[in-house]
């Protein structure tokens, strides 16, 4: 993505609390909101989980400054979901969040998106809905893209983790009747399990996904997923004549 010194400047909040009844538990977000955004617009969403590591070590607010402002993509709204607890931070829950979890999968549905809807003005139908996250941040995409397709119409998974659980996934997708999902799948080339990934893509191919699909060179790192996320953008958000 082509840099700009002139990006006009969205705004991103502090981090906002939420208690979960679904999950007994409270979490926080922020949210990035473009600028020159109006009460009245009905604009896309992004969900991010690790939301915290694609803002401090992605740079995920200057990559959507810039494509905004180069016309590249339409408007968008983007919730960075922290993985940690916030009265603890040095307490990670997303190994036990992004693993399937049913009741994830409920916060997200009973509690966030509503949230949201109320909150911010976005569109509020399925096709508005995106959900990315990395590592078991995209395992997480993927069990959406199963138990959240009234919610979300796009996952986007950069190196879905492990290989012993995408391929628990993977093995639903090809049992299941294809879902009106659009995908996108990145990874990395050595140490990133680049094997179980390749399979998943074999799979989405052969059951007539919609898929985006790019393979770097590069490990399971930030120096892997930074650089993509103007693709990802663009996959799901990009103007018609950017196309």
């Amino acid at each position: 993505l082509l840099g700009s010194a002139f990006a006009e400047e969205g705004e991103l909040t502090d981090n906002q609390r939420i208690s979960s009844k679904s999950l007994g538990y409270a979490l926080q977000y922020r949210v990035y909101r473009p600028a020159g955004t109006s009460a009245d617009d009905k604009l896309p969403t992004l969900y991010v989980t690790d939301g915290q590591g694609y803002l401090a070590q992605g740079g995920f607010k200057a990559v959507l400054d810039t494509a905004i402002s180069n016309g590249e993509i339409e408007p968008v709204l983007v919730v960075f979901l922290d993985s940690r607890n916030p009265d603890k931070l040095e307490e990670d829950r997303r190994h036990s969040q992004f693993m399937c979890n049913s009741r994830f999968a409920e916060f997200f549905a009973r509690e966030l998106i509503p949230a949201i809807s109320r909150q911010q003005p976005v569109g509020l139908s399925r096709d508005d809905r995106v959900i990315l996250g990395l590592s078991f941040g995209g395992l997480n995409s993927a069990c959406f893209g199963l138990m959240l397709s009234d919610g979300f119409s796009g996952i986007a998974m950069q190196s879905p983790a492990s290989g012993d659980h995408l391929e628990v996934v993977r093995e639903l997708y090809e049992e299941s009747e294809p879902l009106p999902l659009k995908i996108f799948l990145s990874v990395g080339s050595r140490n990133d399990n680049t094997g179980a990934v390749k399979r998943f893509k074999k799979t989405l191919e052969r059951k007539g996904y919609d898929l985006t699909y790019i393979k770097v060179t590069g490990e399971h790192n930030w120096e892997n997923w930074s650089p993509l996320l103007d693709d990802v953008l663009i996959t799901f958000f990009a103007k018609p004549e950017a196309k």
